[in-house]
């Protein structure tokens, strides 16, 4: 055949493809061959719409969609039909010709396949000088890209901007690189060469259609994909070609980055941090299209010796014809006909041409899943068995439970991956009319395995790197777009209607499934969405009535059940400071608002069940000195006070001092001073909760049955002034007894004090049954009270027994009220000498 011949070279986005459609639809008939699967079914879609589904043929390994009167044909390069005569013939991206592994193909379709009336190779600048030695017929048409492409330097991987395509050359750096994506912007999809065209599709459909700002793929999209792009970074500069670990070539780089911009649109490519800068000269080349031109391609010979399969791989070896071809290196055909022609029954099975010949077909069934192992080999060889059996066919029952064992959807991503990578190859056998009976019905049933793993897979990729919900968070604030927010009723927070969180009080809780960095988008589209709400809730926290607070154990303030501050340290204890806890969403006016409203509150709940402590307070300022200081000392221990410890107040206060203090509530007790009407239970945890806030601690409350309690067993964490907050003395038993310390009320301590006092009069006492009664406690404890009344403990036959302990008046200590008394008498009597006893003093009594 004979025609016109024109080679349309030029960097990715010139518009080959869509000028080769055109082109074909203006004659008769066409074929065109395409390097992807993918690429021809997309192209089948797109000639259907323009001419119908009986005028359009797809052919490729694995799918055949052929209507009788079909006129025009998108095929993949291997698959191409070439006996079939058309008046257009076209092969895409023909500098493939030099590649290692299908290059050879790609190389026969450039000598040998041309269209009646015209042919067309489309491709890159790069195989100029080899197309013109080689056909030298060719028209060379050059078309300039549509866009510019811009290098952009090395970013973070986190500062990427949206629409972009993260690559990598190796499935474990894509998941990993992909999970990075999913933590900061939400997620992405996922596009690898082994996943199938269906599955890619879906991915890839996820990004055009907005779900995703993010592509983190193989080089596989640097053919067969026309994306949305606007950056494409590298996250690695070298891969394997199946050899050796190498660098990329500049045309490597220039065909993935070029598929930023599409059409009029420009884009950018560079680097994620780790990998560095792009060489100067690299970059140069990338952006001008100036590319090393192509020195050979790749051949193999098309006169194959079908004599035995020793001669067809000896045929296979034959050295090209020309300098500018080279012999491809083995294949995976080559290889696996030299493996199989190692087998004494396949060779004996293969003993003329034609049974020759379909060994060779047998043996370029595709190894989708890439391993070059024997088990490819080994379903090789039982194909081609079963096909010189007597038969001739492959038994359906064999088939069915190959196919069976794929049948399945469990399993994780790189399980599902395996299994479409097996059914493909089963999709292509099936395709072999004349290899099973039935044909068309295992090509159906392969295909819908296919479509349900692609499927699987699809989902598995989405759960695994898409928060679809923080996602569309992340696009809508990048968009400014005005978030639908709604709160329900148990402060549920709805964005867009997804669960992001809940509003506790002011303060947005993100949900718990979310965690790191995740939380951050969902945090911003919270803050943008609530803006309204926050000022409404504060309105609602100034009108409600007290009964919507409640002041916690742990010192926090709740608000409808809710924690929105805390109690800190303030001037004294009964004037606790109050913080509104942290909120992203209370600026320094809103938090003013919040605190004066609490503090209200606040004031209003002590004052209601603490008045006579701060009636106390206020009286301070109307005191003499003496009864001021004790009033003042009473305040910052809530209460209560050890008679020894404030005994210099008490000495000097007057008649009048003990008058006013007497009206407002005070009893000066023989061992406690206390205010009456301040240590009643139900306030116990108030006074114990400001006190511990005031000292700084946080300790564990006495129970209210405890604190009505005459007393109760304390532990060594608790300290003197918590139990003069709740209205308790703390006794202490004397070191290495290994007695416990024992809290007693101070209002109980005064009439144990009067009891034993009266028993003391008489001599030693006993730990008696009323005294036991009284404190509340078994003799063990009682006798720890008792010596910390000042009472020696002795030993007798007659049992233990409690004498009072004298001790020499000294600064800061008094003694007991009676020894007090006596002495003050005496001291009276001789001390003023007109006193009838001083002229006692005076007389000699005899005996």
């Amino acid at each position: 055949m004979t025609g016109r011949i024109t080679a349309v070279l030029g960097p990715t986005n010139t518009g080959k493809t869509y000028l080769a459609i055109e082109r074909m639809l203006g004659h008769a008939s066409g074929m065109i061959g395409f390097p992807l699967r993918l690429l021809a079914r997309e192209n089948y879609d797109r000639v259907v719409r323009h001419k119908g589904v009986r005028q359009v043929a797809l052919v490729t390994g694995e799918e055949k969609i052929v209507p009788p009167g079909a006129r025009y044909f998108l095929c993949t390069v291997e698959s191409m039909p070439l006996d079939r005569p058309v008046a257009f013939l076209a092969v895409d991206e023909i500098q493939l010709c030099a590649d290692p592994e299908r290059g050879h193909v790609f190389t026969d379709r450039l000598l040998h396949a041309r269209g009646a009336e015209e042919t067309m190779f489309l491709g890159a600048e790069t195989i100029r000088p080899l197309l013109r030695r080689l056909v030298p017929a060719a028209e060379i048409v050059t078309r300039p890209r549509f866009s510019t492409l811009r290098h952009a330097g090395p970013r973070k991987l986190t500062r990427l901007p949206p629409r972009c395509a993260v690559v990598a050359f190796s499935a474990a750096e894509v998941y990993q690189l992909a999970e990075v994506v999913r933590r900061q912007r939400g997620g992405t999809a996922v596009v690898l060469g082994a996943l199938s065209p269906r599955t890619r599709n879906a991915q890839v459909g996820m990004f055009e259609a907005g779900e995703v700002d993010y592509l983190v793929a193989t080089d596989a999209i640097g053919m067969g994909l026309n994306l949305d792009l606007d950056h494409v970074a590298f996250a690695r500069l070298t891969k394997f070609d199946g050899i050796g670990t190498r660098r990329l070539s500049a045309p490597e780089v220039a065909q993935i980055a070029g598929r930023a911009g599409r059409h009029m649109s420009d884009g950018t490519f560079g680097t994620t941090n780790g990998v560095g800068p792009l060489p100067e000269a690299l970059v140069e080349a990338v952006e001008n299209h100036r590319f090393e031109a192509l020195r050979h391609v790749q051949w193999r010979t098309r006169d194959l010796d079908f004599r035995s399969p020793r001669a067809l791989l000896r045929s296979l070896d034959r050295p090209p014809p020309r300098p500018e071809l080279v012999r491809a290196r083995d294949a995976e055909d080559v290889a696996a006909l030299a493996a199989l022609a190692g087998d004494a029954e396949i060779a004996a099975l293969a003993c003329h041409p034609e049974a020759v010949r379909l060994l060779w077909e047998v043996c370029r069934i595709p190894d989708f899943q890439k391993t070059l192992s024997d088990q490819h080999v080994h379903l090789l060889g039982r194909v081609y068995r079963f096909l010189r059996a007597p038969a001739g066919r492959l038994p359906e029952d064999w088939v069915a439970r190959q196919i069976a064992r794929i049948e399945r959807t469990d399993g994780d991503i790189d399980a599902l991956a395996a299994r479409i990578a097996q059914v493909r190859t089963w999709t292509y056998i099936t395709h072999r009319g004349d290899w099973l009976a039935g044909a068309a019905h295992w090509q159906e049933r392969t295909r819908a395995i296919e479509d349900r793993l692609s499927d699987a897979l699809h989902e598995r990729l989405t759960q695994r790197f898409v928060d679809r919900r923080a996602a569309l968070l992340v696009r809508r604030l990048r968009t400014g777009d005005a978030l639908l927010a709604a709160l329900k009723p148990d402060g549920a927070v709805l964005v867009e209607g997804q669960y992001v969180g809940r509003l506790e009080g002011f303060r947005f809780r993100v949900d718990t499934a979310v965690a790191g960095e995740e939380a951050k988008p969902l945090l911003s589209a919270a803050r943008r969405a609530l803006i309204r709400e926050i000022p409404a809730r504060i309105r609602q926290l100034e009108q409600d009535s007290d009964a919507a607070f409640v002041l916690c154990a742990d010192g926090r303030i709740a608000w409808r059940g809710v924690a929105v501050a805390r109690l800190a340290p303030g001037v004294d204890a009964l004037h606790p400071q109050i913080d509104p806890l942290p909120s992203e969403f209370l600026d320094a006016r809103a938090r003013a608002r919040v605190h004066r409203c609490l503090s209200g509150w606040l004031e209003r709940h002590i004052a209601a069940r603490l008045g006579p402590l701060l009636r106390l307070a206020a009286a301070v300022g109307r005191l003499s000195g003496p009864a001021r200081g004790l009033a003042y000392q009473l305040g910052e221990t809530l209460g209560a006070a050890s008679r020894a410890a404030v005994a210099a107040q008490v000495r000097a206060l007057s008649r009048s001092d003990r008058k006013a203090l007497a009206g407002l509530g005070l009893r000066l007790g023989r061992e406690s001073v206390y205010l009456r009407g301040a240590l009643e239970a139900r306030s116990a945890a108030l006074r114990a909760l400001l006190w511990a806030v005031h000292a700084g601690v946080s300790l564990p409350v006495p129970t209210v049955e405890e604190v009505r309690a005459p007393s109760f067993p304390v532990g060594e964490d608790m300290p003197e002034g918590l139990c003069l907050a709740l209205g308790y003395r703390r006794f202490s038993p004397p070191a290495g007894t290994g007695a416990a310390a024992l809290a007693v009320r101070v209002d109980v301590l005064e009439r144990l004090a009067y009891a034993a006092h009266k028993l003391a009069a008489r001599g030693p006492f006993a730990a008696t049954a009323r005294l036991r009664r009284l404190a509340g406690c078994d003799a063990g404890a009682l006798a720890v009270v008792l010596q910390g009344l000042r009472y020696r403990m002795l030993r007798t036959e007659a049992g233990v027994r409690f004498v009072p302990r004298r001790r020499a008046a000294s600064a800061g200590k008094t003694e007991g009220p009676p020894v007090a008394k006596r002495r003050r008498r005496r001291a009276g009597r001789t001390g003023d000498p007109d006193s009838p006893f001083a002229r006692l003093r005076e007389l000699e009594v005899g005996r």
